[in-house]
Parts: C-alpha cells; structure tokens; sequence
C-alpha cells in the first residue's frame, strides 16, 4: 500500500510539474501568437506604405520622364528653327537622352541631308565654327524659355554668329528679329558685324581712343 502511495504521489508530482510546463508553454505560445499577429499587422502596414511610395515614385518618374520630353521637344524644335533659318532647311536638331545611374545623360547632333542621305554629326563637327554659333545661339534661348519659373529681362549676347560666313548674316538677323517677336523679348548683343549692327532697330558703336570710349548712334534709318 505504502508503494502504491508512494508511486501516486509519484505521479501526481510530474503531473504537476507536466501542467505547470504546459501552462508556460502555453503562454508562450499565446505571446508568440500575440507577437505573430502584430508582426503580420505591421508586415501589412509595411506593404501598403510601400505600394504607396512605390505609386509615388513611379508617378514622378513619369512626370520627370514627360517633362524632359517635353523640354526635349521644345529644345529641338527652337534650336531646328534656328538652323533651317539661317541654313535651310536639310538642317534638324537631335537629342538623345540615355540614363546612367539615376542620371539622364544628353548628346547632341545634328543632322543633315546630302542627296537623300541623313548624316548625323555632333555640333563641333559639322560644318565649321557656323553651325555650331548657331545651335550654342538657340540653345540658350531655348534654355531660357523652358526654364521654370521663366526668367524675365532680355536676351543679352556676345558675338552672335561670329564664325557664321557672310552668306549667312541675313538669315541670322531675320531668325534674330522672329526670336525678339516670338518671345516677346529685347536682344542687347555686342557684334563686330556691321550688318548686324546696322539691322538693329537702336546701335551704337563704340571706339576707344586713348583709352577712352567714343559713343556714337548709328543712323539706321
């Protein structure tokens, strides 16, 4: 009998102890499954914030990728304006944009016709110092105008088309006055050549004599 006991007391010993290791895993258990539960709650939260950047992102990639198209086109279509003015029109424009790393890198080109053949060549290369006078010209009128916000005032230059050859001068000047019409803006340059000089609506040339500066109107009428 007194084993019998023993051997009850036995078991009701690890029973006890079974149930309190039981009670513990449990609760374990319920605090992992509590754990789990806030885990999968933020997982969520996570990937709604996420779908919400990822929108955004995209969004302004977008609107990043249509503004520099927008500026693309609005670059080649002044500064190919330019040079059909003043070199006729197998002249255009092109610019290439290519992304390196978060960058969007541009070339510039210019194409040209000869006998049904388009060539493409950069600025500096294709036909002498004229071409490029013009398409540096037209560029910075370009970026003038596409800037935001728009910049006021007038349109200042130094030497425009200063390696652009006598043939040309004329078609300069022309595409000089539709660029002050179109734009609604007053062109101050400094120039060497007397005929762009003289198509000026108000010139005035400037000497120095012994190291003073002579002013004198030029008579445009």
């Amino acid at each position: 009998m007194s084993e019998y006991v023993v051997h009850f007391a036995s078991v009701q010993q690890r029973l006890k102890k079974a149930n309190e290791e039981w009670q513990r895993l449990d609760a374990t258990r319920q605090l992992l499954l509590k754990q789990l539960d806030e885990k999968l709650k933020q997982l969520e939260s996570f990937r709604e914030t996420r779908d919400v950047y990822e929108k955004a992102r995209i969004l302004l990639q977008q609107s990043a990728e249509y503004a520099r198209e927008q500026a693309k086109q609005q670059i080649e279509s002044l500064v190919t304006n330019a040079l059909q003015y003043v070199f006729g029109p197998l002249f255009s424009f092109h610019i290439e944009l290519e992304e390196h790393g978060s960058k969007a890198v541009a070339e510039f080109y210019v194409l040209t016709e000869y006998e049904g053949v388009k060539v493409k060549t950069k600025p500096q290369e294709s036909r002498g110092g004229g071409v490029v006078d013009i398409v540096t010209l037209a560029l910075r009128v370009a970026l003038l105008e596409t800037i935001q916000p728009s910049m006021p005032g007038p349109i200042l230059l130094d030497e425009p088309g200063k390696h652009v050859s006598e043939e040309y001068v004329q078609p300069l000047y022309e595409f000089l006055r539709s660029l002050a019409t179109m734009f609604g803006r007053q062109i101050l340059m400094i120039t060497h050549n007397h005929h762009l000089a003289e198509s000026g609506d108000t010139a005035y040339h400037v000497d120095i004599r012994d190291g003073v500066s002579e002013v004198v109107k030029i008579d445009n009428t």
